[in-house]
């Protein structure tokens, strides 16, 4: 997730299916009774559309009292933080003054814009029993009119996203457009966010209106072109090609990426992202300040006492 130490994936072109542009083989690391997998960015492949992190969390099993998510307040700028599960729960908690628990098919829409800091933890009242965490954590890039916005949230439930089922498919529109479909999430360029389940031999064809695509395989396989794909890889494609996804005899689960590219370059340094790098460096001088009553940067209401410090290097 976001406040994880940089992860490597390693990517490779792939010449046997042709549609496939780059293919993503994100490098895992335990972090303390979890697993984490960053797909994004990758050294030849730092975006896909406007999304410049991926980090695929788990699955993991915390056993009664001993363990849980527990990360400090941290900052963000020049992003939109979004997050889904697919098992367990934890508390959101920013300085825009939200306090909101996430559960499984729901969405939190973090906007950094100009300053942001938040926290995330897993609750008392989970902690008091076995529990499991699941889920997907991403970074989309704003275009540079919104990357100084002002800091917002959003929270939808399960039952705001849009959910298309039919042939085995059961598809749920996180964010953006697809399939004729539209998410309630605000948002500012072009793009789909979706979670695909699928039967075994279901397949399901990529959006072809977006200029970027991505597909992440969660669970199972799916089959592109002949070639099989497993769980923890991801696959861009050439912009243009028609592109279908079939499961394999187990079943898959996918998230389906992408959207519009941007119009410049973004820089990247630990959980800072901007179209300058004189914007991180000022970020950086924010943070390493620490003015937390009139400065840049304020630390969440409800989490005050702790907060993740500039790192040396990252």
């Amino acid at each position: 997730m976001s406040w994880n130490p940089l992860l490597e994936p390693r990517d490779v072109t792939a010449d046997s299916v042709d549609s496939i542009d780059t293919l993503i083989i994100p490098r895992a690391r335990d972090l303390g009774g979890f697993a984490v997998r960053r797909a994004l960015p990758a050294p030849k492949r730092q975006m896909v559309g406007p999304f410049i992190f991926f980090d695929h969390v788990g699955p993991a099993e915390f056993i009664s009292g001993d363990g849980g998510v527990d990360v400090r307040p941290h900052p963000h700028i020049g992003i939109a933080t979004v997050t889904y599960l697919y098992k367990g729960e934890f508390m959101h908690r920013d300085s825009t003054g939200v306090t909101q628990m996430i559960y499984p098919g729901e969405v939190n829409w973090m906007i950094a814009g100009g300053g942001v800091t938040h926290s995330e933890r897993t609750s008392e009242e989970t902690r008091k029993n076995a529990h499991s965490l699941h889920g997907v954590q991403t970074w989309v890039v704003l275009p540079e009119e919104a990357e100084e916005m002002d800091a917002a949230f959003e929270h939808h439930g399960k039952e705001a996203l849009p959910l298309l089922e039919g042939e085995g498919k059961q598809v749920r529109l996180i964010i953006g457009s697809a399939y004729g479909a539209t998410a309630p999430v605000k948002t500012f360029s072009e793009m789909f966010y979706l979670d695909a389940v699928l039967a075994p031999g279901a397949a399901i064809p990529l959006p072809d209106n977006h200029e970027d695509r991505g597909a992440y395989v969660i669970e199972g396989s799916v089959e592109v072109a002949g070639d099989v794909f497993e769980e923890g890889r991801m696959m861009v494609f050439r912009p243009g090609d028609k592109v279908s996804l079939k499961a394999g005899e187990k079943g898959a689960r996918l998230m389906l990426l992408g959207g519009e590219t941007l119009n410049g370059p973004r820089y990247i340094w630990w959980n800072f992202v901007a179209s300058s790098k004189e914007k991180i460096e000022e970020a950086k001088q924010a943070w390493r300040a620490g003015d937390w009553e009139d400065g840049r940067f304020k630390l969440p209401n409800d989490d005050k006492a702790e907060f993740i410090p500039l790192p040396d290097n990252a």
